[in-house]
């Protein structure tokens, strides 16, 4: 198999996105319950195309990872934060989510972020692991911050400089 295809994302991905986001719900990073038809678009009003980079193996999407602000306030337009990393079932192990990783620390970059952090679930150890190895650190941890299926879980922050 190729080296993951790196691209930002079109509005011609909305379908293909919005199904990938549904096959990879799972309790071990999503806060929100499993999506139930009808299902919405993709993009919406907070999150556009521009948002997004996606990853393609052979053509065919297999992940993406969200870009945004952390907050509305102009005091803290020099952070980015990753809000959103999906990799097919059939592609991980293979690197896509690493590409990605470092394929958004670069975009980040590029629109002037001096700063990237990102929210993970205490309990997501593989996503803890993938974010360390390229160079976020915990900056926090809010203690059983969510109840999800009947264990309590930590929110972790995490950041790193660009």
């Amino acid at each position: 198999m190729s080296e993951p295809y790196i691209r930002c994302a079109l509005p011609d991905d909305d379908e293909e996105l919005g199904a990938l986001d549904r096959a990879t719900w799972s309790p071990l990073h999503a806060v929100t319950p499993r999506p139930q038809p009808p299902y919405g678009p993709f993009f919406d009003e907070r999150h556009s195309p521009d948002d997004h980079l996606v990853a393609e193996l052979d053509r065919r999407i297999v992940g993406y990872v969200r870009l945004g602000f952390p907050t509305p306030l102009a005091c803290n337009t020099h952070v980015r934060q990753i809000q959103g990393l999906a990799v097919s079932e059939e592609a991980r192990g293979l690197g896509v989510g690493r590409a990605l990783i470092r394929a958004v620390i670069e975009e980040a970059r590029r629109r002037g972020a001096r700063r990237l952090t990102l929210r993970v679930l205490g309990h997501n150890t593989p996503a803890r692991r993938l974010y360390e190895s390229e160079g976020f650190a915990v900056e926090g941890v809010l203690p059983e911050e969510f109840l999800l299926d009947g264990e309590y879980v930590d929110d972790v922050f995490m950041g790193r400089s660009l």
